[in-house]
Protein backbone atom coordinates (compact mmCIF):
# COMPACT_ATOMS: atom_id res chain seq x y z
CA UNK A 1 0.00 0.00 0.00
CA UNK A 2 1.62 3.46 -0.68
CA UNK A 3 2.29 5.69 2.24
CA UNK A 4 -0.19 8.60 2.53
CA UNK A 5 1.03 11.75 3.18
CA UNK A 6 -0.18 14.73 5.53
CA UNK A 7 0.63 17.81 6.24
CA UNK A 8 -0.71 19.21 9.61
CA UNK A 9 0.26 23.02 10.78
CA UNK A 10 0.52 23.95 14.83
CA UNK A 11 2.16 20.35 15.12
CA UNK A 12 4.69 21.43 17.70
CA UNK A 13 2.41 21.10 21.16
CA UNK A 14 -0.78 19.84 22.10
CA UNK A 15 -3.50 18.75 19.85
CA UNK A 16 -1.24 19.21 16.67
CA UNK A 17 1.70 17.47 17.69
CA UNK A 18 -0.49 14.33 19.11
CA UNK A 19 -2.12 13.83 15.61
CA UNK A 20 1.08 13.95 14.09
CA UNK A 21 2.32 11.46 16.61
CA UNK A 22 -0.85 8.89 15.81
CA UNK A 23 -0.50 9.65 12.54
CA UNK A 24 3.70 8.85 12.38
CA UNK A 25 2.23 5.34 14.07
CA UNK A 26 -0.29 4.62 11.84
CA UNK A 27 2.41 4.28 8.74
CA UNK A 28 1.90 8.10 7.15
CA UNK A 29 4.57 10.30 6.53
CA UNK A 30 3.57 13.71 8.22
CA UNK A 31 5.00 17.11 7.93
CA UNK A 32 4.53 18.34 11.02
CA UNK A 33 4.85 21.82 10.29
CA UNK A 34 5.46 25.12 13.46
CA UNK A 35 7.29 28.20 13.67
CA UNK A 36 9.82 26.43 15.72
CA UNK A 37 10.65 23.09 14.11
CA UNK A 38 11.76 20.45 15.35
CA UNK A 39 13.56 17.53 15.51
CA UNK A 40 12.19 14.68 12.69
CA UNK A 41 11.51 11.09 13.74
CA UNK A 42 10.39 7.26 12.64
CA UNK A 43 7.61 5.00 13.42
CA UNK A 44 8.73 1.87 15.79
CA UNK A 45 7.23 0.14 12.64
CA UNK A 46 9.72 1.86 10.43
CA UNK A 47 6.84 2.91 7.84
CA UNK A 48 5.25 6.30 9.00
CA UNK A 49 7.75 9.17 9.66
CA UNK A 50 6.98 12.46 11.42
CA UNK A 51 9.07 15.21 9.43
CA UNK A 52 9.64 18.52 11.31
CA UNK A 53 9.43 21.23 8.91
CA UNK A 54 9.79 25.65 10.04
CA UNK A 55 6.26 27.19 8.37
CA UNK A 56 4.60 30.08 9.93
CA UNK A 57 0.78 29.91 8.56
CA UNK A 58 0.77 33.57 8.56
CA UNK A 59 3.59 33.57 5.46
CA UNK A 60 2.54 32.85 2.05
CA UNK A 61 6.31 32.54 0.77
CA UNK A 62 6.87 29.94 3.94
CA UNK A 63 3.51 27.55 2.83
CA UNK A 64 4.53 27.70 -0.85
CA UNK A 65 8.01 26.75 0.60
CA UNK A 66 6.59 23.45 2.49
CA UNK A 67 4.08 22.64 -0.18
CA UNK A 68 6.58 22.49 -2.56
CA UNK A 69 8.82 20.38 -0.77
CA UNK A 70 5.94 17.85 -0.05
CA UNK A 71 5.46 17.99 -3.97
CA UNK A 72 9.44 17.20 -4.91
CA UNK A 73 9.76 14.68 -2.49
CA UNK A 74 6.54 12.91 -3.07
CA UNK A 75 4.95 13.78 -5.70
CA UNK A 76 1.54 13.99 -3.85
CA UNK A 77 -0.32 15.40 -1.08
CA UNK A 78 -3.06 13.37 0.76
CA UNK A 79 -4.40 15.60 3.15
CA UNK A 80 -3.90 18.57 5.56
CA UNK A 81 -4.62 19.50 8.77
CA UNK A 82 -4.89 23.10 9.64
CA UNK A 83 -4.36 23.59 13.55
CA UNK A 84 -2.63 25.58 14.38
CA UNK A 85 -4.08 29.12 16.03
CA UNK A 86 -3.62 31.45 19.32
CA UNK A 87 -6.18 33.02 21.26
CA UNK A 88 -6.69 36.61 22.87
CA UNK A 89 -9.21 36.79 26.05
CA UNK A 90 -10.85 40.65 26.96
CA UNK A 91 -13.63 42.74 26.50
CA UNK A 92 -15.37 43.43 23.77
CA UNK A 93 -15.04 47.52 24.36
CA UNK A 94 -11.11 46.67 24.95
CA UNK A 95 -10.23 45.25 22.21
CA UNK A 96 -8.40 47.09 19.10
CA UNK A 97 -8.88 46.83 15.81
CA UNK A 98 -5.11 45.52 15.61
CA UNK A 99 -5.54 43.07 18.41
CA UNK A 100 -8.97 41.60 16.80
CA UNK A 101 -6.57 41.19 13.37
CA UNK A 102 -4.27 39.56 15.34
CA UNK A 103 -6.62 37.07 16.11
CA UNK A 104 -7.92 36.39 12.64
CA UNK A 105 -4.47 36.90 11.28
CA UNK A 106 -3.47 33.09 12.41
CA UNK A 107 -6.70 31.53 12.93
CA UNK A 108 -8.65 32.45 9.89
CA UNK A 109 -6.74 33.53 7.30
CA UNK A 110 -3.73 31.28 8.43
CA UNK A 111 -6.00 28.75 7.71
CA UNK A 112 -7.18 30.15 4.42
CA UNK A 113 -3.62 30.54 2.91
CA UNK A 114 -2.48 26.92 3.75
CA UNK A 115 -5.98 25.74 1.81
CA UNK A 116 -5.51 27.57 -1.20
CA UNK A 117 -1.79 26.38 -1.54
CA UNK A 118 -3.22 22.98 -1.39
CA UNK A 119 -5.95 23.18 -3.35
CA UNK A 120 -4.35 23.32 -6.48
CA UNK A 121 -2.75 19.94 -5.76
CA UNK A 122 -5.96 18.24 -4.61
CA UNK A 123 -7.70 19.38 -7.50
CA UNK A 124 -5.34 17.91 -10.07
CA UNK A 125 -5.09 14.74 -8.33
CA UNK A 126 -8.81 14.53 -8.06
CA UNK A 127 -8.87 14.23 -4.48
CA UNK A 128 -7.81 15.08 -1.42
CA UNK A 129 -8.70 15.66 2.54
CA UNK A 130 -8.87 19.01 4.29
CA UNK A 131 -9.11 19.43 8.13
CA UNK A 132 -9.15 22.17 10.00
CA UNK A 133 -9.46 22.44 14.12
CA UNK A 134 -12.57 25.00 15.25
CA UNK A 135 -14.29 25.28 18.91
CA UNK A 136 -17.28 24.23 20.37
CA UNK A 137 -17.22 28.11 21.36
CA UNK A 138 -18.13 28.32 17.10
CA UNK A 139 -21.44 27.22 18.52
CA UNK A 140 -21.25 28.29 22.22
CA UNK A 141 -20.09 32.48 22.14
CA UNK A 142 -17.83 32.79 25.39
CA UNK A 143 -17.71 36.64 27.22
CA UNK A 144 -14.69 37.84 26.99
CA UNK A 145 -13.33 35.95 24.14
CA UNK A 146 -15.73 37.38 21.77
CA UNK A 147 -13.32 36.96 18.74
CA UNK A 148 -11.98 33.65 19.54
CA UNK A 149 -15.26 32.53 19.53
CA UNK A 150 -15.76 34.53 16.31
CA UNK A 151 -12.92 33.39 14.06
CA UNK A 152 -13.81 30.08 14.92
CA UNK A 153 -17.66 30.44 13.69
CA UNK A 154 -15.83 31.94 10.44
CA UNK A 155 -13.98 29.20 9.65
CA UNK A 156 -16.78 26.51 10.59
CA UNK A 157 -19.21 28.26 8.34
CA UNK A 158 -15.83 28.53 5.82
CA UNK A 159 -15.50 24.80 5.85
CA UNK A 160 -18.90 24.44 5.16
CA UNK A 161 -19.03 26.50 1.66
CA UNK A 162 -15.84 25.70 0.96
CA UNK A 163 -17.27 21.60 1.19
CA UNK A 164 -19.52 22.07 -1.59
CA UNK A 165 -17.44 24.16 -3.78
CA UNK A 166 -14.58 21.66 -4.19
CA UNK A 167 -16.76 17.82 -3.68
CA UNK A 168 -16.89 17.95 -7.47
CA UNK A 169 -13.19 17.79 -7.31
CA UNK A 170 -13.25 14.87 -5.22
CA UNK A 171 -11.74 16.98 -2.26
CA UNK A 172 -13.42 16.44 1.55
CA UNK A 173 -13.51 18.80 4.15
CA UNK A 174 -14.37 18.16 7.83
CA UNK A 175 -13.93 20.53 10.83
CA UNK A 176 -13.02 19.17 14.51
CA UNK A 177 -14.83 21.27 17.24
CA UNK A 178 -13.02 20.32 20.66
CA UNK A 179 -14.55 21.40 23.91
CA UNK A 180 -11.81 22.05 26.93
CA UNK A 181 -8.50 20.69 26.13
CA UNK A 182 -5.92 20.29 28.31
CA UNK A 183 -2.83 21.63 25.98
CA UNK A 184 -0.25 24.46 26.11
CA UNK A 185 -2.41 26.84 24.56
CA UNK A 186 -3.73 27.90 28.34
CA UNK A 187 -0.69 29.52 28.77
CA UNK A 188 -0.23 30.86 25.65
CA UNK A 189 -3.34 32.88 26.07
CA UNK A 190 -2.97 36.44 24.94
CA UNK A 191 -5.04 39.41 26.60
CA UNK A 192 -5.73 42.90 25.48
CA UNK A 193 -3.15 46.17 26.78
CA UNK A 194 -6.47 47.09 28.70
CA UNK A 195 -7.03 44.12 30.28
CA UNK A 196 -3.42 43.91 31.47
CA UNK A 197 -3.32 47.08 32.73
CA UNK A 198 -6.14 46.27 35.17
CA UNK A 199 -7.87 49.89 34.50
CA UNK A 200 -11.20 47.98 32.56
CA UNK A 201 -14.69 48.47 34.03
CA UNK A 202 -14.61 44.92 32.79
CA UNK A 203 -11.57 43.59 35.14
CA UNK A 204 -13.45 42.03 37.88
CA UNK A 205 -15.56 39.70 35.55
CA UNK A 206 -13.38 38.93 33.09
CA UNK A 207 -10.57 37.73 35.43
CA UNK A 208 -13.46 35.36 36.56
CA UNK A 209 -14.58 34.43 33.41
CA UNK A 210 -11.49 33.69 31.68
CA UNK A 211 -10.29 31.95 35.04
CA UNK A 212 -13.43 29.79 34.84
CA UNK A 213 -12.58 28.41 31.29
CA UNK A 214 -8.75 28.19 32.08
CA UNK A 215 -9.22 25.86 35.40
CA UNK A 216 -11.95 24.09 32.90
CA UNK A 217 -9.35 23.69 29.73
CA UNK A 218 -6.81 22.18 32.69
CA UNK A 219 -9.18 19.66 33.41
CA UNK A 220 -10.29 19.01 30.01
CA UNK A 221 -9.65 16.03 27.49
CA UNK A 222 -6.29 15.07 26.69
CA UNK A 223 -4.84 16.22 23.28
CA UNK A 224 -5.01 12.91 22.10
CA UNK A 225 -8.58 12.17 22.61
CA UNK A 226 -8.98 15.33 20.18
CA UNK A 227 -6.38 14.31 17.92
CA UNK A 228 -7.75 10.57 17.38
CA UNK A 229 -10.88 12.66 16.02
CA UNK A 230 -8.63 14.21 13.31
CA UNK A 231 -6.86 10.95 12.54
CA UNK A 232 -9.70 8.74 12.29
CA UNK A 233 -11.28 11.75 9.92
CA UNK A 234 -8.45 11.78 7.34
CA UNK A 235 -7.64 8.64 6.83
CA UNK A 236 -11.09 7.60 6.39
CA UNK A 237 -12.92 6.89 3.28
CA UNK A 238 -15.54 9.46 3.59
CA UNK A 239 -15.24 11.99 6.10
CA UNK A 240 -18.13 13.53 8.18
CA UNK A 241 -18.48 17.55 7.60
CA UNK A 242 -18.30 18.06 11.44
CA UNK A 243 -16.97 16.37 14.55
CA UNK A 244 -17.15 17.06 17.97
CA UNK A 245 -15.64 14.93 20.36
CA UNK A 246 -16.94 13.89 23.60
CA UNK A 247 -20.67 13.35 24.37
CA UNK A 248 -21.06 16.23 26.40
CA UNK A 249 -19.75 18.72 24.00
CA UNK A 250 -22.26 17.23 21.41
CA UNK A 251 -25.11 17.69 24.11
CA UNK A 252 -24.14 21.42 24.73
CA UNK A 253 -24.04 21.98 20.80
CA UNK A 254 -27.53 20.15 20.25
CA UNK A 255 -29.32 22.19 23.47
CA UNK A 256 -27.26 25.69 22.26
CA UNK A 257 -29.19 25.10 19.23
CA UNK A 258 -32.97 24.29 20.77
CA UNK A 259 -33.57 26.09 23.65
CA UNK A 260 -34.40 30.07 23.37
CA UNK A 261 -31.83 32.66 22.78
CA UNK A 262 -32.24 33.91 26.31
CA UNK A 263 -32.23 31.16 27.68
CA UNK A 264 -28.92 29.67 26.28
CA UNK A 265 -27.20 33.50 27.13
CA UNK A 266 -28.29 33.63 30.79
CA UNK A 267 -26.83 30.06 31.13
CA UNK A 268 -23.56 31.16 29.60
CA UNK A 269 -23.90 34.25 31.43
CA UNK A 270 -23.84 32.17 34.51
CA UNK A 271 -21.21 30.21 33.67
CA UNK A 272 -18.96 32.98 32.84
Amino acid sequence: METRVVLITGASTGIGLAAAVQLMNRSVKVYAASRRGGKSEKAASGVGEMIHVKMDVTNEQEIAAVVAQILKENNKLDGVICNAGNGIAGAIEDTTTEEAKYQFETNFFGVVKTIQACLPIFRKQGYGKIVTTSSVAAIVPIPFQAFYSAVKSALLIYMQALAIEVKPFGIQCCTILPGDSKTDFTNARKYTKQAESGNSVYAKKMKYSVGKMEKDEQNGMSPDVVARSMVNQILSKSMKTIVIPGIQYKIICWLFYRLPDKVSLWIIGKIY
